[in-house]
């Protein structure tokens, strides 16, 4: 059970006490906070698996979306005043939310509203940057009245409670907090990338560098932000205001905001270790599933006998909206068992005289008799035919898998017809098969 605090600061007080392992900040810390989650991403990088879709609407882990870690954390944080702002191909993920994310009660002031780019302050601009999504948006955040602010990206797989990141921000009398994690310095150049002192004090910050600053001590690691900010509500207000007064300005967090307050304001870093959720004895599990080698690895760590990511933790579950559908189905066909080894098998599935291994299936997939799926992801809806063989592969939603066709076996092969990645993994998509995309979302 959380105790109180009765040795915080003045700032802190009424904050709970976070230095139990487990504790959760579920106070009114956290109920006067609005969560602003960024959720207009092209994923460009996916390739066509964001054709129809955006990033955060991805299928992941066999049941959610991406978006659902980013919710879940909120909402089992005690953030229950959250919107989402969408941008591009965004239906599949309004529709998402819309289906799943309906159950807090707006009698009690809990809510998940849309926000989707209306050219609210201008008749001839979208959303131009992350900051400019949340300028455009004040006037919803106004009427909510929250105290602090919490800025977060809508497309990374992680466990965080957001509540301990805001204790810290108010012990610290920080006017900014950015999250972040340790990276391999030769990753860092993909990140916003700080450098910080003793204290954590934020010195310098830098977007996507050439040459990234390491950590003091080692130099083989950087502190890479997570997209995660949190600020006091009057604070955030005037920042947004001058920049949206600045020419030139590319309206973003990490490459405007953040540099111009460091000389005159408290910018401080929050460690993802100190508020990830999960045993204390694992590295914190954080993922950018911005590529198709990324997404396909970080579900393949879901097949695991141990991963690290816990999705069975119902201390701190992931919320979704999944069809009410019948239990995976396993039957024999032409003498051949339907099996699955060390997978991930959702509702609705069939599987009939079939082998699946180390793969991960999504709602209503059907193997027939005589097909292989190995080290694969493969979508909700799709169909694998008899004989036909799967290699390290990304099945997107509803395709239909040809009798004998083998994918995965030659790379060269698959490159004429498919996205082949940088480590071999083959992405198939219904329009790729020259089949329909119709009700595809």
């Amino acid at each position: 059970m959380l105790q109180s605090s009765s040795e915080a600061p003045p700032a802190a007080r009424g904050v709970r006490d976070g230095s139990a392992v487990g504790a959760r900040f579920i106070s009114q810390l956290t109920r006067d906070t609005f969560a602003i989650i960024l959720a207009g991403g092209r994923g460009s990088r996916l390739q066509q698996l964001t054709e129809f879709r955006s990033k955060p609407a991805v299928h992941f882990a066999g049941k959610f979306r991406i978006i659902d870690f980013t919710l879940s954390n909120c909402v089992n944080s005690g953030i229950r005043r959250i919107g989402v702002a969408t941008q591009y191909k965004a239906h599949s993920l309004i529709r998402h939310i819309q289906r799943g994310w309906s159950f807090l009660d707006g009698r009690f002031n809990e809510f998940v509203q849309l926000l989707p780019a209306q050219q609210q302050t201008d008749a001839c601009q979208w959303y131009q940057g992350t900051a400019d999504a949340v300028y455009q948006n004040l006037p919803f955040i106004h009427r909510c009245k929250p105290e602090y602010v919490l800025v977060v990206a809508g497309d990374h797989i992680y466990k965080m409670d957001y509540g301990r990141m805001l204790a810290a921000h108010v012990r610290n009398g920080a006017d900014m907090t950015v999250a972040c994690i340790e990276v391999p310095i030769g990753d860092a150049h993909e990140f916003g990338v700080m450098a910080v002192d003793g204290e954590d004090r934020v010195v310098d910050f830098v977007e996507k560098p050439q040459r990234p600053p390491a950590i003091p001590g080692d130099p083989q690691r950087a502190l890479a932000s997570m997209g995660i900010y949190v600020f006091r509500t009057r604070f955030l207000v005037e920042q947004l205001e001058r920049d949206a007064a600045t020419p030139g300005s590319s309206r973003d967090f990490g490459k405007d905001i953040i540099p111009r307050i460091l000389a005159d304001h408290r910018v401080c870093a929050h460690r993802f270790a100190d508020s990830s959720v999960g045993s204390p004895t694992r590295t914190p599990y954080w993922r950018d599933v911005g590529t198709i080698d990324a997404y396909w690895q970080a579900n393949m760590d879901m097949t695991r006998p141990d991963p690290e990511l816990d999705l069975y933790d119902m201390t701190w579950p992931i919320w979704t909206h999944q069809k009410q559908l019948p239990p995976a189905k396993f039957m024999s066909s032409c003498g051949a068992h339907g099996m699955a080894m060390d997978s991930l098998i959702s509702s609705g599935c069939n599987i009939s005289g079939a082998s699946v291994r180390h793969s991960l299936l999504f709602s209503s997939v059907s193997l027939l008799a005589g097909a292989q799926v190995e080290d694969s992801v493969i979508l909700p809806e799709v169909e694998v035919g008899p004989g036909a063989v799967l290699r390290r592969c990304v099945i997107d939603r509803q395709c239909r898998i040809p009798e004998g066709m083998a994918i995965g076996m030659n790379p060269e092969e698959d490159r004429r017809r498919f996205y082949v990645s940088p480590r071999g993994v083959t992405l198939v998509t219904a329009a790729m098969l020259g089949q329909s995309t119709a009700g595809f979302l």
